[in-house]
């Protein structure tokens, strides 16, 4: 035992220092590293824009890559030389794949060299420090086959980005590129490497990404709570990832007072429609405020086309600020509103038969709501609910093939994210749909920092089926009078609305993916 322990110390300090190695990639010298970490991953340094994140496999070892110089006038011959361009993308990838063996090939000597000078210091014999040496190698080699085996190309659409809000769109780069071409991703990496130069020299930004034709791209916040910081968050957000608009999810106000209708002013700044629905702490006079602004859209039981988008809205049924009137927060009686809205929908669109077979259309591609409990509600009604009111992302596959994508809160919780240790952070997300099938293809969950924090953290979600088809839930069908027929209990509307697809619930970071249950279909 004292044996084993020695050697795999020796092979840890011999990954931890010794496991660097420098290469040329293209016009830049490129380090790399391997360090032992708790979980495997590979860390991308693009300074001074941030990092990126890539859960690329398990094994219990980081590879780091950082840009350690950039030679300009090789980057130059690049941008002036169109062969150069067209070659880029495989010199890159070679130059990497042989740096990545030259780090092997010395984490592995530094291992059994480690390995074998901590045998000798403890033990003081040759012959143990052979034994300690030898376990040293063995244990990075299994260190490198659970690493190969685990391996995860698909992590590389799905990055996690920490650094400059203007850095974002072009690292995490287009949505529908990264799910269907994935040599466009590489040639994205290509110009990321030609425009380094530019960044040390000028201290400028990437060229902002140039989002495809065919993508709606949609902004979703919520619970604003009269932060102003939360206008910069999303006007950044907005320009820097080019949205065609915007939705909020309520709770803009944080009183719903008239002296707080000021606030809404800035809606109408935007420049891109803003389609809202009340929350909790929104009034009626809150609701009028936002609706007289240019570019708004209010929906409260009604739906609206924007950018080709259909967009029902539920406003939230309770207002908690004034205590003098009691409200109705069961989850029973929350999921039954969302229900009996699923069934007003769209009834002629949605079929006159009480059989559980699936709509030949979904009567409304986006459901807003605050609350996710009503929202819940809608599960096979629509592909897609936006909800926020908890101030904590999340996002839910339901068992009919609704996903219902719960947003934190855009205005760091108002005064209330000032109550903790650490400030709570703006949240939002930008989500992109397909122009043909008004699908959701793939979405950014963006953090910024809270109140004295400069920080910004982008991650990728891929819709692993965006075209799935959505079932009604059973019994949940509407009848010619527009009631639903064959409904349960009240209790087992509630529970069943909160079962999520196979065991998908994520808390934004990574998904996973289920099968459907028999007998609701693929």
């Amino acid at each position: 035992m004292a044996i084993v322990l020695v050697a795999l110390a020796g092979a840890w300090l011999g990954l931890s220092f010794g496991a660097t190695t420098q290469t040329a990639v293209g016009p830049a010298d490129i380090g790399m590293t391997l360090r032992p970490a708790w979980g495997g991953e590979t860390v991308i340094d693009v300074r001074p824009l941030g990092t990126l994140r890539f859960d690329s496999h398990s094994g219990p070892v980081r590879l780091g890559i950082s840009i350690e110089a950039v030679h300009p006038d090789v980057a130059q011959q690049i941008l002036e030389n169109p062969r150069w361009a067209d070659r880029l993308p495989q010199t890159i990838e070679a130059d990497l794949l042989q740096g990545l063996r030259d780090l092997i090939i010395r984490a592995v000597v530094c291992a059994i060299l480690a390995g074998f000078l901590t045998g000798l210091v403890v033990f003081r014999r040759l012959t143990m420090a052979a034994w300690t040496s030898g376990i040293a190698l063995v244990a990075v080699v299994i260190l490198g086959a659970v690493s190969a085996l685990t391996l995860n190309p698909r992590s590389i659409s799905e990055p996690r980005y920490t650094g400059l809000l203007t850095g974002v769109p072009s690292l995490v780069g287009n949505a529908r590129s990264i799910v269907t071409k994935f040599s466009e991703y590489r040639g994205q990496l290509a110009k990321l490497v030609t425009n380094v130069s530019q960044l040390y020299e000028a201290g400028s930004t990437l060229p902002i990404y140039e989002p495809d034709p065919d993508t709606i791209r949609v902004l979703h916040v919520s619970d604003l709570h009269i932060n102003p910081v939360s206008w910069n968050v999303i006007r950044s957000l907005k320009e820097q990832f080019k949205v065609n608009m915007i939705i909020d999810t309520g709770d803009i106000s944080d009183h719903g007072t008239s002296a707080e209708n000021g606030f809404v002013e800035e809606i109408g700044r935007l420049g891109v429609p803003y389609v809202f629905v009340r929350g909790n702490h929104d009034s009626r006079e809150t609701e009028e405020a936002v609706a007289k602004q240019k570019n708004a859209i209010v929906l409260d039981g009604t739906s609206a086309e924007v950018k080709g988008l259909r967009i029902y809205g539920v406003g939230d049924p309770r207002f908690t600020p004034d205590k003098s009137v009691p409200v109705d927060s069961d989850p029973v009686s929350l999921a039954n509103l969302g229900r009996s809205h699923a069934v007003r929908l769209s009834p002629p669109e949605w079929p006159r038969s009480t059989s559980t077979s699936a709509p030949d259309t979904i009567p409304a591609d986006i459901v807003a709501v605050h609350d996710p409990t009503v929202g819940r509600g809608f599960s096979g009604a629509v592909s897609l609910v936006l909800a926020g009111h908890t101030h904590a992302r999340a996002t839910e596959m339901l068992s009919t093939g609704t996903r219902v994508l719960i947003q934190g809160s855009t205005g760091a919780a108002g005064l209330r994210g000032l109550e903790h240790d650490e400030p709570t952070p703006h949240q939002a997300s930008v989500l992109y749909f397909s122009k043909d099938t008004h699908r959701l293809q793939a979405w950014d969950d963006i953090t910024v920092g809270g109140l004295g924090e400069q920080w910004i953290q982008c991650e990728r979600h891929i819709e692993a089926n965006p075209g799935r088809t959505i079932f009604p839930e059973p019994g949940n069908v509407p009848s010619p009078s527009g009631t639903i027929s064959g409904t349960p209990s009240p209790i087992a509307l509630a529970s069943r609305a909160h079962v999520p697809y196979a065991s998908e619930v994520s808390d934004g970071r990574r998904h996973g993916t289920g099968t459907i249950p028999p007998g609701t279909g693929s």
